[in-house]
């Protein structure tokens, strides 16, 4: 019994090895040199393949065998991070989910799909268990709306510099309202998906307190009643370029406005979790136990954040 398990190794670490160094494998031409039929061959290429499988769930890296038609043999494909981790899927599945972005249906339908494409069959269960009664306790947004094509379109939109036209739902007075726009950027903050646009008419511009070149305005996408991407394309200059990563780092809850420069006192117990929700903010200096913090901040999502800090915050002064 011994010397079979021993031929077996011998044989699959054999084929392994081949597998490594590039060469094609042939199951009769292996059956031949190791004295057993090709179904003995056949087992043994499935387990190497569920050997590459397990060591693929902890490194990401899903290399496996493949039958090579072309050349009637089995060869090594080698899958560079085609896969994620367990952990990864995992925390992805987790941000996901605390995101709250879409209706539960659609949301788990993303999560199945994603977990079906990312993980090993041999450990669905495993993080499928894990997310379980998260999902089952998911709570939808109360818009209810699928959105996701809509988005695809604006995203193709700004790819091409087209202009669109949206009948947009405006809350201050529950009416719909139609916007010729240079769209610029999609962004996710606070369960909702955000179009960024320039407006293109400049009646429209005459009733907005605060618009110029530098500074878009900002949509929920779920608002969007109607869309038409049109075949008219804009040209924004390059130097005149939206700058998304910028706009991110200065924005607090996607609320328009000026840009502001702002400092103020923090006596909290996690300077980092402001340095965090305000990446643009620098530490001065500290005494006592007592932050000294600048930041420069685009529109009047701050004045929310701050009043949500209570006595922590003491604000020294305001800057347009």
């Amino acid at each position: 019994m011994d010397g079979e398990k021993n031929q077996k190794i011998e044989r699959v670490l054999g084929i392994y090895t081949k597998l490594l160094s590039g060469s094609l494998i042939d199951k009769e031409e292996e059956a031949q040199n190791y004295g057993v039929n090709a179904r003995s061959i056949q087992r043994d290429i499935d387990d190497i393949r569920s050997f590459l499988d397990m060591a693929g769930m902890n490194t990401g890296q899903m290399n496996t065998v493949v039958y090579d038609r072309s050349h009637h043999g089995y060869r090594l494909e080698r899958n560079s991070r085609l896969m994620l981790k367990n952990s990864e899927i995992l925390a992805v599945c987790k941000i996901l989910l605390d995101s709250r972005a879409f209706p539960r249906e659609e949301m788990m339908d993303i999560l199945d799909r994603m977990v079906a494409c990312c993980v090993p069959e041999i450990n669905r269960k495993v993080v499928e268990g894990l997310v379980r009664n998260e999902e089952f306790h998911y709570v939808e947004p109360r818009h209810k709306t699928d959105f996701l094509d809509t988005m695809w379109e604006i995203g193709q939109a700004i790819q091409t510099s087209r202009y669109i036209e949206v009948d947009y739902f405006r809350t201050k007075d529950k009416s719909v309202v139609k916007r010729k726009l240079k769209p610029v950027a999609l962004m996710f903050s606070e369960f909702y998906f955000y179009l960024t646009a320039f407006i293109d008419d400049e009646e429209v511009k005459k009733d907005f307190s605060v618009l110029d070149d530098a500074f878009p305005t900002i949509y929920r996408i779920d608002r969007i009643r109607k869309l038409k991407v049109l075949d008219e394309h804009f040209h924004i200059p390059y130097h005149s370029r939206f700058e998304e990563g910028e706009f991110r780092k200065r924005i607090q809850f996607m609320y328009g406005g000026k840009l502001r420069k702002i400092r103020f006192q923090y006596c909290g117990d996690s300077i980092e979790a402001v340095l965090d929700r305000l990446p643009t903010a620098k530490v001065l200096g500290v005494k006592d136990g007592v932050y000294t913090v600048s930041a420069e901040v685009f529109g009047d999502g701050i004045d929310m954040w701050l009043r949500s800090q209570g006595e922590r915050v003491k604000v020294i002064d305001v800057k347009n």
